[in-house]
């Protein structure tokens, strides 16, 4: 348990230096561009003073967060809420990926939201229980029949596991940034980086698609790539806690030989081991000395002559 901690801590503080390593200068960045860009615009349009123009950011960005897409806004019959935009916002919902470039504003959606999550996040835990059962029933199919060809166990399993994982590899993660490339612009990388986030359920936000496609059925398309992905990465996942918890017995177990031999070694050279003393150990002898001693008290008292 000890080792578990230390290592979650060790990969987290690993983390955030790396992230700052690589995303802090690139930041800083931008914003000194957008400093130096703001003040050319004021240095050309002498008019507008710098409280208007905060005002109408603000108005901009207030946009942005509704989810209005103002660089691609070609009419205001356009929106996010139609049936194929709804639908892709409640699968976002029930599976917590929350983009956040999308969410309900009016007081009614904010509340029906709350009551659709509530019920519908564990149905989702269901299917996707469901559809990752019928995944390892495959897997199972494929140990069977490697089994037939004569095929020793413990290579059976290591070959079906690489198929699963090379299978999931190009459905969910290779192939779709394709998709994406030719429908969304995102370059390759981009798409990798998109089906893995949202797969796994971070779901930053920063690249959503659908929102200028005008495709009413890709989003759709999109929703089942997700259902199915998940379940696929939940039991990728599933497969590496494994695969650490196995590490961590194999270490402890280790770990226990190495204390074992240590021991033996003492008592070979005439040091004998030093067991730890428990609590209840300490107590029970704790308690005997004061029995004992309340007899000798008794026995005292009792060969004194009384006056």
């Amino acid at each position: 348990m000890v080792l578990m901690v230390i290592g979650y801590l060790s990969y987290l503080l690993m983390g955030a230096a790396i992230f700052q390593a690589l995303e802090e200068q690139s930041e800083r960045k931008v914003k000194r561009e957008m400093v130096d860009q703001k003040r050319m615009f004021l240095e050309n349009h002498s008019c507008l003073s710098e409280e208007a123009m905060r005002n109408f950011l603000q108005m901009m960005m207030k946009a942005q967060q509704n989810g209005v897409n103002l660089l691609e806004m070609e009419s205001l019959n356009q929106t996010n809420w139609d049936f194929s935009g709804s639908f892709f916002f409640v699968g976002t919902v029930i599976t917590t990926i929350g983009y956040g470039y999308l969410a309900p504003r009016t007081a009614g959606g904010q509340i029906f939201c709350v009551l659709f999550a509530m019920f519908g996040i564990p149905l989702n835990l269901i299917v996707l229980s469901r559809v990752g059962k019928r995944l390892s029933s495959c897997t199972e199919r494929l140990d069977k029949l490697l089994y037939k060809q004569g095929i020793e166990k413990k290579l059976v399993k290591f070959v079906t596991m690489v198929f699963f994982l090379m299978m999931g590899i190009f459905l969910f993660l290779a192939i779709p940034p394709l998709v994406f490339h030719s429908i969304e612009g995102w370059s390759y990388r981009e798409g990798v980086y998109y089906a893995f986030i949202t797969l796994s359920t971070i779901g930053f936000g920063d690249y959503v698609v659908g929102v200028k496609s005008g495709k009413p059925y890709y989003r759709f398309l999109v929703a089942l790539w997700i259902l199915f992905g998940m379940a696929w990465l939940a039991f990728l996942f599933n497969l590496l806690t494994n695969f650490y918890t196995d590490t961590e017995k194999k270490i402890t177990k280790v770990h226990q030989k190495r204390k074992a031999a240590k021991a033996v070694k003492d008592i070979g050279n005439g040091t004998p081991p030093v067991s730890p003393i428990s609590e209840e150990t300490v107590a029970l002898e704790m308690n005997c000395s004061t029995q004992q001693t309340m007899v000798l008290l008794s026995e005292q008292d009792s060969m004194v002559p009384s006056m």
